[in-house]
C-alpha cells in the first residue's frame, strides 16, 4: 500500500513506479491510497456524498475498501451473511469452506448438528429485495454437507443438536 497524494491515487508517481519495480517479480499488489482523500470521506454523513466525492476524484470505491479486498484476497477469505428479523450480520471464512464449517464459525454446536442450509445468492437478493420474493421466485436453495461457501452468500442453518 502506497500513500500518495491526492493527484497521484490513481496512477500513482516516482516514488510509486520505483516500488512497483522492486516488487514487480514478486506477484506483489500494490495499492495507491490517499490518506488525505480517505480523511476528507470518512467525515461525509451520507453514502452518496462519499461516492459523489470519490466520482469527482475519478475514483469508483474508497482505498479503504480497496485495501479490504485486496486483503481478503490475499489471506484467502470471503463473507457470507445471516439474515434475521433482528439484525444482519456478516461472517468470515477462508474461501472453500463447506456448509458446516461455516456454520461453525457462528457456533461449533451449528457445526456439529448441521442438517442443511438455505441459500440465497447476494446478486438475487439484490434483484429480488427480500427473502420470501426470492424463494417465489425459485432463487432460495436448500443446500447439504458439501455444499462450498461462496463470497456474498446469504445463509440459514438448519441444525439439531
Amino acid at each position: 500500500m502506497c500513500n500518495v497524494d491526492e493527484g497521484s491515487v490513481i496512477s500513482g508517481n516516482a516514488h510509486t513506479e520505483a516500488l512497483l519495480n522492486a516488487v514487480k517479480d514478486e506477484k506483489a499488489e500494490v495499492i495507491f491510497i490517499s490518506a488525505a482523500i480517505e480523511s476528507d470521506i470518512a467525515v461525509m454523513e451520507s453514502y452518496e456524498d462519499r461516492q459523489m466525492f470519490l466520482e469527482d476524484m475519478g475514483l469508483t470505491e474508497s482505498g479503504v475498501a480497496r485495501l479490504i479486498q485486496s486483503t481478503y484476497k490475499l489471506l484467502n477469505l470471503a463473507t457470507y451473511f445471516t439474515a434475521g428479523v433482528q439484525e444482519v450480520r456478516a461472517w468470515t471464512i477462508t474461501k472453500g469452506f463447506i456448509a458446516p464449517q461455516a456454520a461453525g464459525v457462528i457456533h461449533s454446536d451449528f457445526e456439529k448438528g448441521f442438517i442443511r442450509a438455505e441459500v440465497i445468492k447476494y446478486e438475487d437478493f439484490v434483484k429480488y429485495k427480500s427473502e420470501a420474493a426470492c424463494r417465489e421466485n425459485g432463487k432460495l436453495s436448500v443446500q447439504g454437507k458439501t455444499y462450498v461457501v461462496e463470497d456474498g452468500d446469504i445463509m440459514h442453518f438448519l441444525f439439531n443438536v
